[in-house]
């Protein structure tokens, strides 16, 4: 897999849960055409972020595999990754720049959690966006980490 910058997340005390913000940011978020709604939660520790599923085939079927608790590993200081054992339906595009929370899929199968901004020549199929990404990182921390993806109750 290539490697693109990344950051980490980190179990530490716990801080208040994210409240449901505006949908993500632009750049490197999702398009026009890949709107997203406030129906994900995605929990680290004590620490729920809300998060906006993309508009696309592959964050319909990751939806459908909720609740999801992965085992997640860091890669270069601004990503957490995970493998699925099935393949997600992708659809790859180049965003240019990634924003901290974005939820994109790599390939077809590995799950990839931003904690940070950056640019990047890699391309990826959006799976969605935290909705406020603030203490993202901080979570996430350093190091391997366990993240609960589930659809938030109505």
């Amino acid at each position: 897999r290539p490697r693109a910058v990344v950051s980490a997340w980190w179990v530490g005390p716990a801080a208040p849960a994210r409240q449901p913000q505006e949908p993500p940011h632009g750049a490197g978020g999702p398009s026009q055409e890949e709107e997203m709604n406030d129906a994900l939660e995605i929990a680290v520790g004590d620490l729920i972020f809300s998060a906006a599923l993309a508009d696309t085939a592959a964050a319909q079927a990751f939806a459908q595999k909720l609740p999801l608790t992965l085992s997640m590993r860091e890669l270069n200081g601004n990503e957490k990754y995970c493998y699925l054992e099935e393949a997600l339906p992708a659809a790859s595009v180049q965003p240019e720049r990634i924003r901290c929370g974005d939820l994109m899929l790599f390939g077809s199968s590995c799950v990839v959690l931003f904690y940070e901004d950056f640019s990047t020549s890699y391309a990826y199929t959006p799976l969605g966006a935290v909705s406020d990404p603030a203490g993202l990182a901080e979570a996430l921390g350093a190091g391997g980490v366990t993240v609960t993806f589930r659809i938030r109750a109505a």
